[in-house]
């Protein structure tokens, strides 16, 4: 008989049959292994855990409890003469109502069963509004807070959870049918839905635009086994992104509206920079003036293209020290980008508020970082308006997805680093990690810039193929 343990208990109430198939299946459960941000949040949960250890220096840590069904490893106990109080660190700046709370009462449901008195059900996770200052004040950057009572409101229900948890997953045979996920958009699938859900093909309903939004409408399409795009029926009332998608699908033919490209691209001015930054979210601020998570920008590449005839020239920075480099980054980005010309980003958002982040720690950099975000032009709006739409986009405004379509003789599956969440992996390794030698190094420093060259290179070729289309 296997024990039910808190995390298996979560994955069973995220979908049942991924847990079961995680237990009794392991070589489907970890046949992908784990992403570079996952990797990410798994180094900064310990990283977390171990700092939170030291504002308990009575505390135990790590404590086993064990009863016959159920199995739960604290994280810090602090014990007294009447009974205990019970602390779960998480990495993340806020609540998440969905687990954390069923986390905690899992927890305290075991160990009551144990007969301990557990006096106060506590979480302590990271102050999002705490900004460092010197070094860190692990008071100011942890926030602690009580929620006995919302725990104790939910541990009949959370109980209940747990023995119908207990028996799914103690089951020998392997549960039939689809799994849960089967009523969710693709981005939230479990990691073993193609293994338990056979007959949805590749590209299916579940790729639809913000499809995991509309629930009804993706509860409405499998209801009626629904699965494959060519299938979906004219009359279902879906959002213009989602129509597109699927007309260009099924008649294989793009749309294109070469005016609104025109009015669009005839209001840009030369010279014209294309700009990307890669950044690394540290959970810990690593220097003054940073926040939990708060993006440190560690790198940029920047394509300058004078006229539309000409070609690009590329500059670019990358910071490879233990420091802090706003100041660096800055500077270089003032000295590199040129006083007049749009600058073109792709997902402005991201770039902006780095801007601005920058420019507040920085406050020689402020004026020019306000010029700059007066002249940053989204090269992804063309995609979000639905100007441009192709059946190979699958409903994603992405440049890994556009670009394939657009500029077919740039890919990044030949290089080493070929995302963010990697390069991001690949920098903090680089200035973390002493064991690597110079030869590492080195390489690890080619292949950030490359990564980087080709995500504004990609941006100059979309811009160029997008010219010609409406020439």
């Amino acid at each position: 008989m296997t024990h039910l343990s808190k995390t298996n208990y979560i994955t069973w109430r995220d979908c049942k049959k991924n847990a079961w198939l995680k237990i009794h299946k392991s070589e489907v459960y970890f046949a992908n292994s784990l992403s570079d941000f996952e990797k990410q949040i798994i180094e900064a949960g310990n990283e977390v855990d171990l700092l939170a250890r030291e504002i308990f220096p009575h505390a135990q840590f790590q404590t086993k409890f064990e009863s016959e069904q159920f199995l739960v490893i604290t994280d810090i106990i602090e014990e007294k003469s009447d009974g205990l109080h019970l602390y779960e660190v998480k990495a993340t700046n806020e609540i998440d109502k969905k687990t954390h709370y069923h986390d905690l009462t899992f927890q305290v449901n075991v160990l009551e069963s144990l007969g301990k008195k557990v006096l106060s059900a506590n979480l302590a996770h990271l102050n999002k509004d705490y900004v460092r200052k010197g070094d860190l004040d692990l008071q100011e950057l942890f926030q602690i807070e009580d929620v006995t009572e919302t725990v104790r409101q939910m541990q009949d229900e959370v109980r209940e959870e747990m023995d119908l948890a207990f028996a799914y997953l103690n089951q020998k045979d392997e549960p039939k049918g689809p799994c849960d996920c089967l009523n969710k958009g693709r981005s939230a699938h479990c990691t073993t839905f193609s293994y338990s859900n056979p007959n949805v093909p590749e590209y299916s309903v579940h790729d639809l635009a913000r499809i995991g939004l509309s629930k009804r409408k993706l509860t409405e399409l499998v209801d009626s086994n629904i699965f494959d795009i060519d299938s979906i029926p004219e009359d279902l009332k879906l959002s213009e992104i989602q129509e597109n998608q699927i007309w260009t699908h099924k008649h294989d033919r793009p749309i294109l509206s070469k005016e609104n490209i025109s009015e669009v691209f005839s209001d840009l001015e030369f010279p014209l920079h294309f700009l990307d930054y890669e950044t690394f979210p540290s959970a810990i601020p690593r220097f003054s003036g940073y926040s939990p998570y708060q993006q440190i920008p560690f790198q940029y590449s920047l394509h300058i293209l004078d006229t539309p005839e000409a070609e690009p020239r590329h500059l670019d920075f990358l910071h490879t020290s233990t420091d802090d480099p706003t100041e660096k980054f800055a500077d270089s980005l003032m000295n590199h980008v040129l006083g007049k010309g749009h600058v073109v980003v792709w997902h402005k958002g991201f770039e902006l508020g780095r801007n601005k982040e920058v420019a507040e720690r920085y406050p020689n950099s402020a004026k020019f970082f306000a010029n700059l975000e007066d002249r940053v032009f989204d090269l992804e709006d063309i995609f979000k308006k639905q100007y441009y739409v192709h059946k190979d986009f699958r409903g994603s405004s992405s440049i890994k997805k556009v670009l394939p379509v657009l500029a077919p003789d740039l890919n990044y599956k030949d290089l080493n680093i070929s995302e963010g969440g990697s390069a991001a992996e690949a920098w903090n390794r680089l200035i973390t990690d002493n064991k690597i030698g110079d030869e590492e190094k080195e390489q690890i420093k080619k292949d950030l810039e490359e990564y980087c060259r080709l995500d504004t290179y990609a941006m100059y070729r979309v811009w160029k193929a997008l010219l010609n289309l409406i020439s």
